[in-house]
């Protein structure tokens, strides 16, 4: 059975690439039918920060990642947290120093100091020599019983070529003669990473170690270390860093690095997962698909389809994502919505792929529009002037205009106000604007465009309907032998005095009759040479 692990040390905020290892991890074992395991590597007391693990377990609950096996559940392989597995690294220590693959060193800091500044000088490089390997068993043992504290250290062996075939890296060739003797036991009885994280793998029959690729050169080491134990090393797959957009290793000094801050500002959990999905990852040639939710993503990962070179956090790219994905929930409640007012609405999509809902009444298209409106105006309320809600007149027109300008809201709700400013405080149109070469609007277009759509509005009763004001107004073109944006063009500047505002069907719609007439018939009087 594929078994997969995420192994993060409790020392803070959940990294975002930590999640991105967490997810791998994740799909690839719940796309094999497998088992995905949480552990706490706390062997590192002194870099633990008080509530990191309570808030691990929070987020990776909150990103919907929830694990079969770990903290807090029952497994066959407890406990997941390895201060409480201290007993079972010292065993395993010893057996490695009864094997002659480890060995005790009692160097004392001061003295691997020296010993490195003297490699420094030499512009060698960093790497323990052995000082401690030369003691007698005698030595040895007369230096523990004079309490003399000491570390447990792994026996490289020199002049050896080791092999590894990572998944994603395919075949890395490493030279045993430039590995260090790594610690495995610190002078607190505490394991390192390097000997818990192999004991904790074997023990919990992990078969795929998938992490990042910051832990490769650290890899040979390990595969030593299962070697000496007796023991088949799992397979191993390392991913690509996360970079910053000069292509420098992510770190907080450049942005927020915390998934926790993500979710705190607003991003949507499947927006930053589909993210952080692509970041290394693509389901290979051909496939232009980019939003995906965690089943298409658990259907479609695969290793093989992780990339080498290192992946670009794009903050931007994220933001189109939270767009996406708030279109993508938002369009999804309003097909429950308008399903509940009319269970025969028909729902089709426009050319944008955004879904055009038409309903059997007109009394259902008005209690689906309101429903509309006061499901964005939540979204932005904040945002607002108060005044605008709190007259009756002012918030009925306010939940008409808030759905005209639906995409904007959902892009950024903090900008709403700019965007509704036309359809409560209009400017007058000025000639300039009114006026348009490219368009062909000169001032006999626009005093036709103006007084014969005045004329045409005037006797319309069909104001409750956007589709029905286009029909008029787009008949209305032929009949006066001009084209679409001639006519349209005139009218949407008189009614919102700005040159980019939502289009003339819908301020007509959303302002209503009175005050589309009322604003149409001012520009109407103000000749283009007057205005």
């Amino acid at each position: 059975m594929i078994r997969t692990r995420f192994a993060p040390s409790p020392t803070g905020f959940l990294h975002v690439g930590g999640l991105r290892t967490a997810l791998y991890n994740y799909l690839f074992a719940q796309h094999s039918n497998g088992k995905f395991l949480l552990r706490i590597e706390d062997t590192d007391q002194k870099r633990r920060v008080e509530g990191a693990e309570e808030s691990l377990l929070n987020t990776l609950k909150l990103v919907g990642l929830d694990y079969d096996e770990g903290p807090y559940k029952e497994g066959p392989h407890a406990p997941y947290i390895q201060s409480q597995r201290t007993d079972i690294y010292r065993k395993y220590a010893q057996e490695l120093i009864e094997k002659e693959v480890a060995y005790p060193c009692f160097c004392t800091t001061e003295r691997l100091e020296e010993m490195r500044n003297k490699q420094q000088e030499l512009k060698q490089a960093p790497m323990y020599d052995r000082a401690c390997l030369k003691l007698t068993k005698e030595e040895i043992e007369a230096k523990k019983a004079a309490n003399e504290p000491f570390v447990i250290r792994q026996k490289i062996p020199r002049g050896e070529k080791l092999r590894l075939n990572d998944l994603i890296r395919g075949i890395v060739v490493f030279e045993t003669s430039t590995l260090d003797d790594q610690v495995l036991m610190k002078s607190d009885n505490f394991p390192t990473y390097h000997l818990a994280n192999v004991v904790d793998d074997h023990l919990m029959e992990i078969s795929h170690v998938i992490r990042g690729e910051e832990w490769l050169p650290s890899t040979p080491k390990h595969i030593m270390l299962y070697k000496a134990l007796g023991w088949e090393p799992p397979q191993f797959a390392h991913i690509p860093l996360l970079l910053n957009k000069d292509k420098s290793k992510l770190s907080k000094r450049q942005g927020d690095v915390s998934v926790e801050s993500y979710l705190e500002k607003g991003y949507l959990v499947p927006a930053l997962i589909n993210f952080i999905a692509l970041l290394g990852w693509h389901p290979g040639k051909g496939e232009e698909q980019e939003i995906f939710t965690m089943e298409e993503l658990v259907n479609k990962f695969d290793l093989a389809q992780v990339h080498k070179a290192g992946a670009i956090f794009d903050t931007d790219k994220l933001d189109w994502f939270n767009f996406q994905w708030g279109k993508k929930l938002h369009f999804k409640e309003l097909e429950k919505i308008a399903k509940e007012i009319d269970p025969d609405v028909k729902i089709e999509e426009n050319q944008r792929k955004e879904p055009v809902h038409t309903f059997s009444n007109a009394d259902n298209e008005r209690m689906f529009s309101q429903k509309r409106g006061e499901i964005l105006l939540a979204k932005c309320e904040k945002h607002l002037k108060p005044q605008w809600t709190e007259k009756p007149e002012t918030k009925a027109v306010l939940l008409k205009a808030i759905v005209t300008i639906e995409e904007k809201i959902l892009k950024n709700p903090s900008e709403a106000q700019a965007h509704l400013e036309c359809f409560f405080n209009p400017k007058d149109a000025a000639k300039a604007l009114i006026l348009n070469e490219k368009m062909k609007v000169d001032e006999a277009v626009t005093a036709t465009a103006l007084s014969e759509g005045l004329k045409a509005l005037k006797d319309f009763d069909g104001w409750d309907s956007i589709n029905k004001l286009q029909t008029l107004l787009l008949n209305l073109a032929k009949e006066l032998n001009l084209k679409n944006g001639q006519l349209l063009w005139p009218l949407r500047v008189a009614l919102s005095g700005e040159e980019f505002s939502p289009g003339t069907f819908e301020m007509l719609w959303a302002l209503g009759k009175d005050e589309s007439l009322k604003r149409i018939n001012r520009s109407l009087q103000k000749t283009p040479r007057e205005a």
